[in-house]
This record gives structure tokens, sequence and C-alpha cells, in this order.
């Protein structure tokens, strides 16, 4: 074969699955060939769906200097044309297969530090509404730029074939990590951190107007930092949206006030201060299409009345509280029965006192309102749901800082970079503190203990 040709032929024994018995991993092999003449360009936040070349390089500002960006510009400097072709790709294996179409680990030739995930989507082998469901992901991925959504590096339209250059995650997906785990359950903390991380990312993609509709954990993918990456955008739908600055009173404690308490003793002087929450939520978003993953269905999509980005906040409480219980909480003997309980049982948790549940499960019972105009996060997104006390002491500002929970089958790369213990927990900086102070009341206790024995004496 030329080095302009992609070749994709794979069998199943080169394969690995990433797919979990939600979604059956289709095994057939497939085989792509294109001449030079097919380019891959690099693609534009304004771009097209349907565009097959577009020429300019657009670096997510939050990935400007990172390593696969910079491969990525040395492939294209070092082309004639200054545009990235398909033979500088090259495919190491098959990783998965999805919805509608499989992919592939591949590297740029010359740069094997650099990994990517190459989806390709044979559109013959779609019907019009899953041509639809691709244009609509190529639309999608082509406008986000967050640390927990995918970055596109490349954009393919050749023949029949659809492929997108995107971000490989080495650690697979959440469910399959779920898997990993005693007793598939992860520990309260670790919930937190996934909870608190898909949560920003849900909050970014109802900013810009877009209701994603298909959470679940398979389709949260981990990053060799350990942090989450959403992945999967063929069923969302986009609405308008109007972010505004709503002035909310906070507590906060004075630091130049203090007072005597009836005890006799200071302390410092709460006060109320309004300060200004971002609020971006489409709430005028509607549609009446049933889609997604039974079980992850929230009660006003089955019913087919029509639904809105509701429906993205009860599904975040079922992975909730699949996290913590390692099952859905409405699953039934078959799809029915599942559908049945999603309309008319309420949540049931086990009996559980450690640290932490009697929080979680009050986020879950107001994420699992059956109306959504009740239901926590449907008037304001995401600004109310992040001062629930289950997030409390969550940095949010901080998130991508935060070290990922160490849990079996989490291999994190580790960084330079200064990190916070975990989401809720203790900020490295006060353990410091802490540790500082505990050390300053041994040595008083040595020189204390030293001063009685000399008086002794």
């Amino acid at each position: 074969m030329e080095d302009s040709d992609l070749d994709l032929s794979f069998t199943s024994s080169t394969s690995i699955a990433t797919t979990s018995a939600r979604s059956s991993l289709a095994r057939s092999s497939l085989c792509l060939s294109f001449n030079d003449s097919t380019r891959i360009s690099s693609v534009s936040a304004a771009a097209a769906a349907s565009s097959t070349e577009i020429p300019n390089l657009h670096c997510r500002p939050h990935r400007k200097s990172d390593a696969d960006w910079s491969a990525i510009r040395a492939a294209t400097n070092l082309s004639s044309d200054g545009t990235l072709h398909l033979h500088h790709l090259k495919l190491v294996r098959h990783v998965g297969s999805g919805n509608l179409g499989r992919v592939f680990l591949c590297r740029l030739r010359d740069y094997d530090h650099a990994n990517f995930a190459l989806k390709v989507v044979d559109n013959n082998l779609l019907t019009s509404k899953k041509l639809a469901q691709v244009q609509t992901e190529a639309r999608i991925l082509s406008s986000l730029d967050h640390p927990f959504l995918p970055t596109l590096y490349a954009h393919l339209e050749a023949s029949h074939y659809t492929c997108f250059l995107i971000d490989f995650c080495p650690n697979g997906d959440l469910h399959s990590l779920l898997r990993k785990q005693p007793n598939y359950r992860f520990p309260i903390d670790s919930v937190r951190f996934f909870a608190a991380e898909v949560l920003v990312a849900l909050e970014y993609l109802h900013s810009i107007g877009i209701v994603y509709r298909d959470l679940k954990p398979e389709n949260i993918l981990i990053r060799k930092d350990g942090h989450i990456m959403l992945s999967d955008f063929d069923l969302c739908f986009t609405a308008d949206v109007v972010a505004k600055l709503d002035n909310r009173i906070h507590n906060v404690k004075s630091k130049n006030k203090s007072h005597r308490n009836r005890f006799g003793f200071h302390g410092r002087r709460t006060e109320e201060e309004m300060l200004p929450e971002f609020v971006a939520e489409p709430t005028t978003a509607f549609s009446r299409s049933c889609v997604g993953t039974h079980e992850y269905l929230a009660p006003e999509l089955i019913n087919g009345n029509g639904h809105g980005a509701g429906v993205d906040w009860w599904a975040l409480g079922v992975l909730i509280y699949e996290l913590l219980y390692g099952r859905t909480p409405f699953r039934g003997g078959s799809k029915e029965s599942t559908l049945r309980n999603i309309a008319s049982m309420t949540v049931r948790f086990d009996e559980e006192n450690t640290r932490g549940m009697a929080q979680v499960k009050d986020l879950i019972e107001k994420l699992f309102v059956k109306d959504p105009r009740e239901r926590l996060g449907c008037a304001r997104g995401a600004t109310d749901i992040k001062r629930h006390p289950f997030f409390d002491g969550v940095k949010w500002p901080l998130i991508r800082m935060y070290r990922p929970p160490e849990v079996p089958g989490l291999a994190v790369k580790k960084s330079s970079k200064a990190h916070v213990s975990h989401v809720g927990g203790w900020p490295s900086y006060r353990k410091k503190r802490r540790s500082l102070w505990k050390g300053l009341n041994c040595i008083l206790l040595k020189n204390k203990g030293l001063n009685g024995n000399l008086n002794f004496n």
C-alpha cells in the first residue's frame, strides 16, 4: 500500500473492546483506502459539518501549549501545502465500536509520542436519521473548547466516509473502571470527583445551548491524567440560551471585625455579601425525540410530551447512583419494566451511615424530581447544583488541578503541576499548614515537659 493510503484493516483478534454489555461490539473488519488527493483538514470553530477542507488551524485556547497540538503543527509545517494529509497518520489498533462508527488509536508518522483517536463512520451503512446524527456530532465537536470535552484536531469528509481526529483516552471509560472496583462501587470521594467534573462539562454544554441527552458511564472517558472527557455527541440537540450574572446573597466571615459571644470567646462576625453568579441554562430547549439509553431516560422523555435540558440533570442523578451502588436505580427485568419504574417508582437507597451519604442521597432525590419544573438544576442550571452540600469544599475554578482518586484500574500519568488533594478534601497547602501546627504543638509540649523536669529538680 502506498504511503498516501490509510489502511483500517483490523480483525477482532487485534481489537480491544471498550464497550460494555449495553452496547455490543461490532466485529466485522473495515478497510479504507484513499489516494493522496484526499486530505484531512484542520478544523475551525466556524466549520460546517459537510466541509471537506478547512484551511485554518484552530488551536483551542485551553490546549494551546499541549504536546498533541505541537505535533499537529509540526506535521502541517512540514507538509508541502501546510495541510494535514492522510499519509501523516498511522493506525496502531482498533479500540472500540459505537452506535455510528469505529474508533482507532493512531499516531502521526515521525511523532510517536502523540496519540490520537480516529473515529471512522461509513456513511453507506447508516440510515438518513443516523447520517443527520453524524452531521450533528461534527458540528458540535467543531465548536467545543473545554478541558473535559474532546478536542477536534481534524475532520475528514471523503467518499462515503467521515473521520474525526480527536483526543485518545488510554484509561478507557468510566463503566469499565467501575467494573474493576470492589463490589462495583466507588468510594464516596471518588464519586464526588467524577460527578463534579461531569457537572462542569454539562454546565459548559448548556451554556452554549447544547442538551447532551446521552450521559452514561460508557460515554465518560478517562484521560491519561485521570480527568474525564465526555464523548459521543450524536444525540444532542441545540437551543437558544442567554447567559447572565445573577446577584446572590452569600454569608461570609469578616476579616476585620470580631465580636465577643456569650461565652466570652472572640470570633469572626458573619456578614451578608452580594456576589455575582454565572447562570446559563437553555430553559426554552424543547424536543420530542425519544433518544438515549433506557436506564438513563428521564420521565418526561419517556412520556413523549416533550423535554428540555432537565433530562441531563436527571441523568446526572442516575450516574451518581450507579457510581455509588454499581447499578442503576430503576432497572427492571426488561426494558419495558425499567421504563415503567422510571415513570412511577421513587428512588430507594441501601441503609448506610457512612460519611457523606446523607448529602449524596439528598442530591440524588432532588435530581429525581419527576416534574422537571421542580427538579434541581432546571431553573438556574449547574449553578444551583454546585451549591448543594454534597459539593461543599469543592474549589470549582481549581477543579482541573484536583488529584484524581486512587482507585483500582486507574493509571494516572504524573504531572509536575501542583494539585490539591481531592475534590471536597483539604487542599495541599492547608494540609501543610495543619502539619506545621501539629509540629509546633509537639515542640511546645516537649518544652513544657522539659521545663517541668527542670523545676522539679
